[in-house]
């Protein structure tokens, strides 16, 4: 019976080492003393040192420098009796390179040992480093793009002003002709209009900044009427035809400058890319589905390829038209405004059948 027991825990012996020696892990025993009593092959393979050479030297030398005295906080607390988890550290290869372990150690007071587990992470930590120095690039140059807009924004605001100051000194009364009349007084409204887009956009810039938007209860007609002011000319001159129904929902709870912003952009794109013979058919309504608000825009322009557009029609500067006019950014910033807030907006659009656009709002 004992010659069976002895086989049996020679059995188990080998088990064991073998799971140490084939652990891809860095699975190691280390004495009180701060040398390496035991190591697996894989110690040996990432830190790229024999075992003799691994085993003669003081652990804190395999350690890179700035993470020395860290360690040696962490290893105090080891030779009191305290494990040591989820805790990562630099070590130095024989070639100069650095690797980062991810360490779980575990202390045997009665033996004067740490038992201790390592994980090779330094492929995650690079990637960590990537993904920083991305997001330090992308924080700059949205920093540098912020700073942009303000500086547009205020310095547009003064040739608006003198056209102000202009159509205020103009003495009307002298002028007989009732279409220049009719012509002056758009240029002064639509003038108006402007200042008043640019001083709205300088606050949606400022909220931003204060890492909020005003949401409040508005009103479509309201935005809608004020959406119209600076595109009096090009709706009158295109002939335009807007029809609209608002009766299943007056309003939603939503930002007043970003829904200006959807109609301005939405009613200029119509326009914009109707077909060349025919006048811009547009139509504008409200639904209630399921409990949510929907605005649903419509047109019998030009429309696009899906095919074609699919996964770009929101994006920045895309173009699926030839327009002398065209920057590709109006749906770019339609689909931001609506999403930013937690809305969604589906498109649906055929070559020359138009183009139809189906908000869905948050709430």
């Amino acid at each position: 019976m004992a010659a069976k027991g002895n086989k049996q825990n020679s059995k188990n012996t080998f088990n064991l080492e073998l799971f140490f020696d084939m652990s891809p892990d860095l699975l190691c025993i280390a004495g009180y003393d701060g040398y390496f009593k035991r190591i697996n092959p894989t110690v040996s393979k990432v830190l790229e040192y024999t075992n003799e050479e691994l085993l003669a030297k003081p652990i804190h030398e395999f350690i890179y420098h700035e993470d020395k005295h860290l360690t040696a906080g962490h290893r105090e607390n080891l030779l009191n009796d305290v494990p040591l988890l989820n805790f990562e550290n630099r070590y130095v290869t024989k070639s100069g390179g650095i690797v980062w372990l991810h360490w779980t150690s575990m202390p045997i007071e009665s033996e004067k040992v740490v038992f201790a587990i390592a994980r090779n992470v330094t492929h995650k930590k690079r990637i960590e480093d990537d993904r920083n120095l991305l997001l330090t690039n992308l924080t700059e140059l949205n920093n540098d793009l912020k700073q942009l807009a303000y500086m547009t924004s205020h310095d547009l605001r003064a040739p608006v002003s003198n056209l102000i100051s202009v159509f205020s000194l103009l003495d009307v009364s002298k002028i007989e002709d009732q279409e220049t009349l009719e012509f002056i007084e758009m240029m002064r409204t639509t003038t108006d209009s402007l200042k008043v887009t640019l001083n709205n956009f300088v606050d949606n810039l400022i909220e931003k900044n204060n890492l909020g938007v005003t949401v409040a209860e508005i009103s479509f007609n309201e935005c809608l009427t004020s959406a119209l002011q600076p595109l009096q000319s090009l709706v009158k001159n295109s002939r335009a035809v807007l029809r609209v129904d608002f009766s299943a929902a007056e309003k939603v709870e939503f930002n007043k400058g970003y829904l200006e912003s959807i109609f301005l952009n939405l009613i200029s794109n119509s326009i914009k890319y109707s077909k060349p013979d025919s006048f811009p058919n547009i139509s504008i309504c409200t639904k209630r589905v399921n409990g949510r608000t929907r605005l649903i825009f419509s047109d019998g322009g030009m429309g696009f390829d899906m095919e074609k557009a699919k996964g770009k029609i929101f994006g920045f500067n895309q173009k699926f038209h030839e327009h002398t006019d065209s920057k590709g950014i109006g749906l770019y910033l339609v689909y931001n405004h609506v999403t930013s807030l937690g809305g969604q907006i589906a498109v649906e659009s055929r070559i020359n059948e138009g183009a139809k656009f189906t908000i869905s709002f948050n709430g």
